[in-house]
C-alpha cells in the first residue's frame, strides 16, 4: 500500500493573478499610509487648534447665556419691578419714562461724562441702558428703571462676565497677533475637521471589530468620534461664518469684493464722505455689537442746520418716534450726537433686529429739524453682505430663534467635549517613559494622489495663512526633524 504525498507542487505561477496581488498589496498599503498621515495631521494639529477651540467654545456659550446670566450677576442693575398699574385690559404694557426724561436723569446722575447712546429694555423688567464715556476715555454703562426713571447705576461693561467672554473671544486684547493666532487655528481646525471625518469612516470597521471583542480603550475613541460626527459639521459652519472676523482673511475678502463692485459689509449711500466717522465708532468698543454685523462700516451721515423751524430742535424722543413711524423693529439702540449744537450729527436710530438679519433697519434722523436724512437696511444690502449677515445672525444663535439658540449652545459643548476627549485619547496611549511624543507615523501620499494634492493646494490659497503655515511645517520637517535624530525620535518621524 501506497502513501500518497503530502506535498503538492507549487501551481504554475499566473502573470495575471500575480500582478492583481501586487495590485492589491499596493492599494493595501497606500491606503494605510493615508490613514496613518491623517491621523498624524489630526494629532499634530490639535496642539494649535484645540486650546484656541476651548476658549471659543467656552467665551461662545458665556456670550449665548449674557441676558439669562449677567442679570443673576447683578440684579440690582438689572431687573427691574414692574409695576402693577403698567399692565392694561388685554396684558399690553403701559409706556414708562420717555427716553428724554430717562438721559435727562442720566446726565444729572454723570455730570462729567458723554452719553453716546440709549438702548431701549428687551423685556419690561429689564433696564434702559446708557453708554457713558468718561473724561478719562472710558466706557461706562448707567441703568435706569424706564418706569419710574431712577438712575440704578452703573458699571464698567468690560469687567463683566460676557464682556470679557466678548473681548477673548475676539482677542482685541492680543491685538493683531492673537488676531493672527485666532486665524490660523481656525484654518488648522478646518482641516481637524475633515481629518476627523476620514479617520471615521475610514476606521469604522476596525473601532466596530475593536468594539465587539470588548477592548476599553476603544470605547472612548468611538465617543470621540460619535460626538465629532455630529460636531463636526457645526464647528465647520462656525468656523466659515467666523472668518469675516478675521484680521487677515477678512480684511483681504473685503478688498477682493470691494474691487468687484461688492462688499462683506453695508454700503450706505445716504452717508456723506466727510466726516468719515463710522457707525461703529460712534459707540465704545464693548458697544459696537449693538450695530448689526452689515452696517459696522457705514458712514454717518450729517443733519443739515437749515431744517430747523425757528428755534426748535429734535431731540431723542424725536429720534425715537421717527424711528417708530418708520418701522423700525424694537428694542432701538440710538447712537446721539454731540452735545454740541453746532455738530451736524445725526441721531442713527439701529433696529438691530436680533432674532431677523433680514429686518435690521437703521434710520438717521436730522437733530435739527427731526427728518429722515437717510435709511438703510437689509435689502439694501450687496448679496455678499446679505450671506455674510445671515451667517452671523446664526454663528450667534439668533436667527432662527431657540432653534439656534439651542443649536449653537450644544454645538459649544460638543466642541468642548471633543478638545477634553482628544488629549484624554492621547495622555492614555501615550508610549510611558520613551522619548517620544507618540505621534502616529505616515506622510501624505501627494505625489500619487493628484486629488489629494490639489484638495491641500486649493485649501492652502484658499485659506493663505494656512498655506503659509504649511509650508513652514513642511520646510521644518524636511530640513530640520528628518536631519536631527534626537528630534526626528521625539516627533516620530524617520530621520535621514
Amino acid at each position: 500500500m501506497t502513501t500518497p504525498s503530502l506535498t503538492t507542487p507549487d501551481p504554475t505561477p499566473d502573470p495575471a493573478t500575480d500582478r492583481q496581488r501586487h495590485r492589491t498589496a499596493r492599494t493595501r498599503r497606500s491606503g494605510s499610509g493615508l490613514f496613518r498621515a491623517a491621523w498624524r495631521w489630526h494629532f499634530f494639529a490639535s496642539f494649535l487648534v484645540v486650546p484656541v477651540l476651548l476658549l471659543l467654545s467656552v467665551t461662545g456659550l458665556i456670550y449665548l447665556f449674557r441676558f439669562q446670566l449677567e442679570p443673576l450677576l447683578h440684579p440690582d442693575l438689572m431687573r427691574v419691578d414692574v409695576p402693577a398699574e403698567a399692565t392694561l385690559p388685554g396684558g399690553a404694557l403701559s409706556t414708562g419714562k420717555t427716553a428724554g426724561f430717562q438721559l435727562d436723569q442720566v446726565a444729572a446722575a454723570y455730570p462729567d461724562a458723554t452719553v453716546v447712546s440709549m438702548t431701549e429694555p428687551l423685556e419690561a423688567d429689564d433696564p434702559t441702558r446708557f453708554s457713558l464715556v468718561l473724561e478719562d476715555g472710558s466706557a461706562r454703562d448707567a441703568f435706569v428703571d424706564p418706569w419710574t426713571g431712577e438712575v440704578l447705576g452703573s458699571l464698567d461693561p468690560d469687567t463683566t462676565v460676557s464682556g470679557y467672554a466678548v473681548r477673548l473671544h475676539g482677542v482685541p486684547m492680543s491685538g493683531r497677533l492673537g488676531d493672527a493666532v485666532i486665524e490660523l487655528a481656525a484654518c488648522w481646525a478646518i482641516v481637524m475637521a475633515l481629518t476627523g471625518y476620514y479617520l471615521f469612516l475610514r476606521g469604522r470597521r476596525a473601532r466596530k471589530r475593536a468594539l465587539t471583542a470588548g477592548r476599553r480603550e476603544v470605547r472612548l475613541r468611538h465617543r470621540h468620534g460619535m460626538v465629532g460626527l455630529v460636531a463636526g459639521v457645526g464647528l465647520l459652519f462656525l468656523l466659515v461664518s467666523g472668518l469675516p472676523w478675521t484680521g487677515f482673511w477678512g480684511a483681504k475678502v473685503q478688498e477682493l469684493a470691494t474691487s468687484q463692485g461688492s462688499s462683506l459689509w453695508s454700503l450706505d449711500h445716504g452717508a456723506v464722505s466727510e466726516p468719515t466717522s463710522r457707525l461703529d465708532e460712534s459707540l465704545p468698543h464693548t458697544h459696537v455689537q449693538d450695530v448689526p454685523w452689515a452696517l459696522g462700516g457705514t458712514e454717518v451721515p450729517q443733519s443739515d442746520p437749515g431744517s430747523a423751524k425757528g428755534t426748535s430742535v429734535a431731540n431723542l424722543d424725536t429720534a425715537v418716534a421717527v424711528a417708530d413711524a418708520e418701522g423700525l423693529r424694537h428694542p432701538f439702540t440710538v447712537a446721539l450726537p454731540s452735545p454740541d449744537l453746532e455738530d451736524p450729527g445725526v441721531y442713527s436710530v439701529i433696529g438691530y433686529a436680533f432674532d431677523a438679519p433680514s429686518d435690521e433697519r437703521t434710520v438717521h434722523v436730522d437733530r435739527y429739524g427731526g427728518q429722515v436724512v437717510s435709511t438703510y437696511g437689509f435689502e439694501d444690502y450687496p448679496t455678499l453682505a446679505k450671506v455674510v449677515s445671515q451667517g452671523i445672525g446664526l454663528h450667534e444663535g439668533r436667527s432662527l430663534g431657540l432653534w439656534s439658540f439651542w443649536g449653537a449652545a450644544a454645538m459649544c459643548l460638543a466642541i468642548i467635549v471633543m478638545c477634553v476627549t482628544g488629549p484624554l485619547m492621547w495622555w492614555r496611549r501615550r508610549p510611558s517613559g520613551a522619548a517620544r511624543i507618540g505621534a502616529p507615523r505616515g506622510r501624505m501620499p501627494l505625489r500619487t494622489s493628484p486629488l489629494l494634492a490639489v484638495g491641500v493646494v486649493a485649501l492652502g490659497v484658499l485659506l493663505p495663512l494656512f498655506g503659509l503655515s504649511l509650508l513652514v511645517v513642511l520646510l521644518l520637517d524636511q530640513l530640520v526633524l528628518r536631519r536631527v535624530s534626537a528630534l526626528a525620535g521625539w516627533f516620530d518621524v524617520t530621520a535621514r
